[in-house]
């Protein structure tokens, strides 16, 4: 049968319905995943259209997977951080939608604290196990959204579960059907989806989604969740490991529009950030992240790096305030106490930092030289020098003129006098065995004393 699609507006063949392959034994794909080897990449030369949604949104989980994974955050921390991500996100909401657990009294007195500010974004979503009582509960907060876990790759149906693919469908559409009878838009989080048979089970089982949402005048959200950071962005991938494969095949084979299709992934293989991206690119409207990429193992789509990515492809920050992810990570530094790694991008100590006397040199000529953008004004934070024995005398002009501020009429250049002085006796300290970087506060006594009081210790 020929249709006009309405995503190509082309005539195409819609005889492509899959059904459920109800095998005895697992398929667990043992030629790419063999467990005592690393993961292999399998290519097929198939490709896939791209088609990035006409909007695209960032998603949020760093009150439910992100708090998995860290000492459980206070309420006044969680309000905190909810009111930051507003902020960042901006009046159109860029940052849509954040979930939230409603198990213990915490977690409730957390969503009602947030809902009393009023706030138009991030909407507040939750993620519930699937019982008539969490439904009943998310009801009765007023939740139109929470997700539910629908685990689709045989390593969870048969091995963990100890069910059959018949099984687990059945046992996950009453679950819909709650959801639905409950008046809940239920978000089908496909669990471990780069390891599950895509045409076996997952697109059947989306498909019979659709019609139970049709059915119930529902809307009802598909959640890619790449659990174990399998996915790959490449071109021509085979299935399961594709995510340009699995995006298409969702929108193509099982009808799921933009606006319900959402990406969740993991970093174990370092990809989280480009197969978020890569799910944008070829059709998912929403990618689901956590603040700083905390989150369990290796940890989730960092929401800061997506707030880059939707800068750099959309050439517009559309209302976003990047300044807020210097606000938010000193935040987690400052109250929360969390150890960010110092080299992790846009929050680390390090990130716009040099050691290296000749990238010192280039800074002072032209900051464009060897930083980023400009981080002054996108993230509210100057590029830095740390002095050590690598530094040069443009290392050592380059921190006093930012450590004290001085306007380009008053900036010494490294043929200060102040400047040869401060040198030589980092050069002495290094000589004399030291391997620890200088502090700031150890610069600061000894270029009061240098300089003769011309500068004083801030």
């Amino acid at each position: 049968m020929l249709e006009i699609s309405r995503k190509s507006n082309l005539l195409e063949q819609k005889s492509y319905r899959y059904s459920l392959q109800d095998v005895e034994a697992p398929n667990l794909y043992q030629d790419i995943y063999n467990y005592e080897e690393v993961p292999r990449v399998p290519f097929n030369h198939r490709r896939v259209p791209m088609g990035m949604p006409e909007e695209i949104w960032i998603t949020d989980t760093t009150f439910r997977d992100g708090q998995q994974s860290v000492e459980p955050y206070s309420v006044d921390q969680i309000v905190t951080l909810y009111k930051l991500m507003s902020k960042l996100g901006g009046p159109f909401g860029i940052i849509r939608q954040t979930e939230f657990f409603v198990y213990s009294k915490k977690d409730r007195e957390a969503i009602e604290k947030c809902r009393e500010l009023d706030l138009t974004f991030p909407e507040i979503t939750t993620w519930i196990r699937a019982t008539k009582e969490d439904f009943r509960l998310v009801k009765d907060l007023g939740i139109q959204e929470t997700g539910i876990l629908v685990s689709c790759s045989d390593y969870h149906i048969f091995n963990k579960m100890k069910l059959t693919r018949s099984q687990a469908m059945e046992q996950y559409l009453n679950t819909v059907r709650m959801a639905f009878d409950a008046g809940v838009v239920p978000r089908c989080h496909l669990e471990d989806i780069t390891r599950a048979d895509f045409y076996g089970f997952v697109v059947p089982f989306v498909n019979e989604l659709m019609k139970l949402s049709e059915e119930a005048g529902i809307p009802v959200k598909i959640r890619a969740c790449d659990t174990m950071g399998y996915g790959v962005p490449y071109s021509e991938v085979a299935l399961p490991r594709s995510v340009p494969g699995i995006i298409y095949g969702l929108q193509h084979y099982s009808d799921v529009p933009s606006e319900m299709l959402e990406w969740h992934g993991h970093n174990d293989f370092y990809k989280a950030v480009s197969n978020a991206s890569t799910a944008w690119l070829y059709g998912a409207c929403a990618v689901n992240c956590s603040l700083l990429g905390i989150g369990e193992r290796t940890g989730n789509v960092p929401l800061e790096a997506m707030v880059m990515e939707y800068a750099s492809l959309r050439g517009s920050m559309d209302g976003m305030d990047s300044t807020v992810i210097t606000e938010i990570a000193d935040y987690f530094k400052n109250e929360i106490g969390y150890e960010i790694p110092p080299m992790t991008p846009y929050v680390g100590r390090s990130f716009n930092s040099t050691r290296a006397g000749i990238h010192a040199d280039g800074l002072l000529k032209d900051e464009q030289i060897y930083n980023i953008f400009d981080t002054g004004k996108i993230l509210n934070r100057k590029p830095t020098v740390m002095l050590g024995k690598s530094s040069g005398l443009a290392g050592v002009a380059y921190w006093i003129n930012e450590n004290y501020s001085l306007p380009v009429s008053e900036a010494v250049d490294k043929h200060d006098p102040l400047v040869e002085q401060v040198k030589e006796w980092i050069d002495l300290e290094y000589a004399g065995g030291r391997q620890t970087m200088l502090t700031p506060g150890e610069l600061e006594e000894k270029i009061e004393e240098l300089s003769g009081g011309r500068f004083r210790r801030l």
